[in-house]
């Protein structure tokens, strides 16, 4: 009987020591050098991929952020604020119930089939939204003209860039809400455009809170 209680104590000991090394290796040591290589190799992605302008965080380089103006009585979406360049559409994310004490939005796609007839109103809304917008006397925007990440969500709904088409699309409307010259703009478009990663992965894109921060830029120097 006590040699059967000193082998039970004598494992259990062992489980619990073989426990506490784990902890200590998986959920200390390990997480702690991932870190440490992380910081010293790629600070700037292991920090949050933080966006600075006037000494001071303004987002994430990984996180879209919308533009837009003060909700008004009556209205239940926030327009547009067409001094700045628009990001894609968010129709993917939701909206915080069970922890009402931040307001906060829960990423998502809309799930919804490419026939879906919600999606499809949903599309020609934005479509038409986008024509209205971008157009200005003697420079008219074409359904044709509008690319589809004008008009549809990403698979998270935050995704932080646009297609350089769409940069170029907006390029007319930004130059004339801000009084700045169309070229100028254009040059900011052009020189915020990235290549696809290692040269073959993705599609060229211009991350948009990026682009906005060298937009207020050159509106403060003119």
């Amino acid at each position: 009987m006590n040699t059967s209680l000193t082998g039970k104590i004598r494992s259990l000991g062992a489980g619990l020591g073989a426990l506490l090394i784990l902890t200590l290796v998986t959920g200390v040591l390990y997480p702690l050098a991932v870190t440490g290589v992380a910081q010293l190799l790629l600070p700037g992605r292991a920090g949050g991929s933080e966006i600075r302008a006037d000494g001071r965080v303004v987002g994430s380089s990984l996180i879209a952020q919308s533009y837009t103006l003060p909700l008004r009585k009556g209205q239940e979406t926030a327009p547009p604020d067409l001094r700045w360049f628009q990001g894609r559409p968010a129709a993917g994310l939701g909206t915080n119930t069970e922890n009402t004490r931040y307001h906060l939005l829960l990423s998502g796609a809309t799930n919804l089939a490419a026939d879906n007839k919600v999606l499809v109103r949903r599309v020609e809304a934005a479509k038409a939204a986008v024509v209205r917008d971008n157009s200005v006397p003697g420079r008219p925007v074409h359904p044709a003209d509008v690319p589809a990440d004008a008009v549809t969500s990403s698979g998270s709904g935050l995704d932080p860039d646009i297609s350089p088409e769409y940069a170029r699309l907006q390029t007319n409307r930004v130059a004339a809400r801000n009084h700045l010259p169309v070229p100028e703009v254009a040059r900011l478009v052009h020189d915020h455009t990235e290549g696809r990663t290692l040269g073959f992965l993705g599609e060229p894109r211009v991350n948009v809170l990026e682009l906005n921060i060298a937009l207020e830029e050159l509106a403060a120097r003119r």
